[in-house]
């Protein structure tokens, strides 16, 4: 799990070409990225930006308050707080936070939060006892991956609802980055047009084991499933756990300066981008197969 080729992977995957050799190094070639600000901003209706330079963090606004996807490390939730505050909005109106996968990037934030707003945290019941944990799955005593433990206030599965107000998002089961991954759907105003916006919870290998002792059950199947759903999905406008998935940075500058149409709507995006995913994934199967088999 520490090993050279496991932290080169989520390396690449996170878009740094520092070298790394545990988990400790590889957080500490990431962190600088992970946790620089980046100024909120609306993306498509009611939908806002609020994560750092390097981890995607979402605000939904509705008409009974506000819907908090995903946080970041730990050491990011003020900044967080901040960008929110930026845009207008309030804190204290978070109602529901949801989760799309229970690791430290993602869940940092998480107890404090929902501490200070007593909002109902949803999770993917395959995530539940990770987050009540605070810990990486396969991995559960490496301290270097744990984060602050949250109690998950309901669970679910393929299909589920969640409403608030006026929005509602639909939870879909995309396994294989973390067990429970939960991908998103919704629909969102882009002026007078209705867009399909999927808040994508992660396809990349990262730091997970496929063969041998594997990070959890059923692994690579779920992996495969996930590919197969996602790329089968109509999607408007595609967004995911780190702006790199969808290309934020770009799009962003774009939005700025052209005011018209909005670039973060591009039909296709998720079908182009989980075919780079797939390949990718064989790639690391094999190379993990081959590790093994030297053994």
């Amino acid at each position: 799990m520490k090993k050279l080729a496991a932290a080169l992977c989520a390396l690449m995957l996170f878009g740094t070409a520092a070298q790394a050799q545990t988990i400790k190094d590889f957080l500490a070639a990431v962190m600088q990225k992970w946790t620089a600000p980046f100024e909120p901003f609306q993306l498509i209706g009611n939908i806002y930006y609020v994560g750092t330079e390097g981890i995607a963090v979402y605000v939904i606004k509705t008409s009974q308050g506000l819907i908090l996807m995903d946080t970041a490390m730990p050491q990011s939730t003020g900044m967080i707080k901040d960008n929110i505050a930026k845009l207008g909005l309030k804190v204290a109106d978070i109602k529901i936070i949801l989760n799309t996968h229970a690791h430290l990037d993602h869940t940092g934030g998480f107890a404090e939060i929902k501490k200070e707003t007593g909002a109902q945290l949803i999770a993917g019941e395959r995530d539940k006892p990770l987050l009540e944990g605070g810990y990486y799955p396969g991995d559960e005593k490496n301290e270097d991956l744990t984060f602050p433990a949250v109690k998950v206030d309901r669970t679910v599965k393929e299909g589920d609802k969640v409403t608030l107000g006026d929005t509602t998002l639909t939870a879909h089961a995309t396994p294989g980055h973390s067990p429970g991954c939960t991908s998103w759907e919704m629909t969102a105003k882009d002026g007078n047009q209705d867009r399909s916006v999927l808040f994508f919870c992660s396809g990349t290998v990262a730091l997970n084991r496929l063969v041998g002792q594997p990070t959890h059950p059923g692994i690579v199947d779920d992996y495969r499933a996930t590919y197969a759903k996602v790329k089968a999905m109509k999607v408007d406008v595609l967004l995911g756990p780190h702006p790199e998935v969808y290309g934020m940075q770009a799009k962003r500058a774009q939005q700025i300066k052209d005011g018209s149409p909005n670039p973060f709507v591009k039909p296709g995006e998720n079908a182009t981008y989980v075919a780079t995913l797939s390949e990718d994934f064989d790639k690391q199967l094999a190379k993990q197969t081959a590790a093994i088999e030297k053994k």
